[in-house]
């Protein structure tokens, strides 16, 4: 198999998409939310 330019393009762009993918699905996970809404409010608390 002969690699170019245009190839390498495509594979780093197949990467970047699974690695957004990858953090989309960490962010919006059930065991995450509880830390999210935590952290959400931490400016709302008071010293």
């Amino acid at each position: 198999m002969e690699f170019d330019i245009n190839t390498l393009r495509a594979i780093a762009t197949l990467v970047s998409f699974a690695a957004f993918i990858g953090i989309v699905w960490w962010a919006w996970s059930k065991r995450r939310s509880n830390d999210f809404s935590e952290a959400a409010n931490l400016p709302f608390q008071q010293d």
